[in-house]
């Protein structure tokens, strides 16, 4: 039987159409791995992005922690000069004590001592005190780059998960998987945003 005999119109139309559903398909899943490829680029790139500024706001935190503990140390070594003056002003007050209890009159440079020592503590005091609220405002402002990070940080684990969705759609070639992915990373560029809008 010749080969030309097997080869009914009807047969070849079937063929013609096989075919070209086999190279819609083809030139479908080509375009679709474009945009899965353009898709997790996207999303690598906002990646890197929040993890930049993620790694920013928690340097900047370190930094006014930091900040606020050199505040603390200072203040609390005001404290203890404060303290020293008021030993200062308690054993001249003493000595005072001392010679009137004895009838005599004590000497005037005492009584100068006594209060120069008790105007030290007060400028000493506010010294303290001043870098107390400096101490407090470093922790405050670490706090708020803290959170700000913990925003950028969440954008970057879901920015990831969806990378990792994106490489196991390729290998599987199921869409739905890509759709999963382009979803998160949607999701994550909306943190993204929020987080860079504070």
């Amino acid at each position: 039987m010749p080969e030309d005999e097997l080869e009914t119109p009807e047969f070849k139309e079937r063929l013609e159409e096989a075919t070209e559903r086999a190279l819609e398909k083809s030139e479908s899943r080509a375009r679709w791995i474009v945009y899965l490829s353009f898709s997790t680029a996207l999303i690598a790139v906002l990646a890197a992005i929040a993890a930049l500024e993620s790694g920013t706001y928690s340097n900047q935190a370190l930094i006014e922690k930091n900040e606020a503990l050199l505040a603390q140390a200072k203040a609390s070594d005001q404290w203890a000069y404060y303290q020293a003056k008021g030993i200062k002003s308690a054993v001249t007050l003493g000595s005072i004590n001392t010679w009137q209890a004895a009838g005599k009159t004590p000497p005037p440079q005492l009584s100068a001592e006594s209060a120069r020592y008790i105007a030290q503590q007060d400028s000493i005091s506010q010294a303290a005190k001043e870098l107390e609220h400096q101490r407090d405002e470093k922790s405050r402002e670490a706090e708020a780059l803290l959170s700000q990070h913990e925003s950028y940080a969440a954008s970057v684990a879901l920015l990831q998960i969806a990378i990792a969705l994106g490489a196991i759609a390729a290998l599987t070639r199921y869409r739905v998987v890509w759709y999963g992915s382009v979803g998160l990373g949607v999701v994550a560029a909306v943190l993204l945003a929020l987080a860079s809008r504070h």
